[in-house]
């Protein structure tokens, strides 16, 4: 079972071949993406210059994948997480480490609630982002990139 992070969900949208490819090949697996992902897709679509065409593109791709969503499991796996991440890459003072931000750290928020519902629902997320790598550092997960 899969979790389409952005990259591959735009390049999916935009048919990427190696992309389309591989998600043929699975054809009878999970393939997902999340409630983030949506909302960065959205995002994209609507800063960009085609951004009504653009928008079309996005919902359809979404009306044809589940979603997950956030729920208060997830809430906790993510509260988890962060402060692994903070044990394994943060200041060792306690006192630096509250002032600390994650993204000092060099990992994006959004990618750690991603994580999270990968981490809660046994996925393996498929992104080329190099922050799940440095995750993986903190914690174990399925990562893969179709690109």
């Amino acid at each position: 079972m899969y979790l389409l992070d952005t990259n591959h969900c735009s390049g999916a949208i935009l048919a990427k071949s190696n992309i389309l490819r591989r998600i043929a090949e699975v054809e009878n697996t999970l393939i997902a993406t999340c409630v983030i992902v949506k909302g960065e897709l959205i995002d994209m679509a609507e800063r960009s210059q085609r951004q009504e065409s653009n928008l079309v593109l996005v919902k359809r791709f979404l009306q044809g994948i589940y979603i997950y969503n956030v729920d208060p499991v997830t809430a906790d796996i993510y509260g988890s997480l962060k402060a692994a991440i903070f044990a394994q890459f943060g200041p060792k003072e306690k006192s630096k480490r509250r002032k600390t931000k994650i993204t000092e750290l060099g990992f994006d928020e959004n990618d750690l609630w991603i994580a999270a519902i990968a981490l809660q629902h046994n996925l393996t997320i498929v992104s080329a982002d190099t922050d799940f790598e440095r995750i993986q550092q903190a914690r174990a997960l399925s990562v893969e990139s179709w690109l």
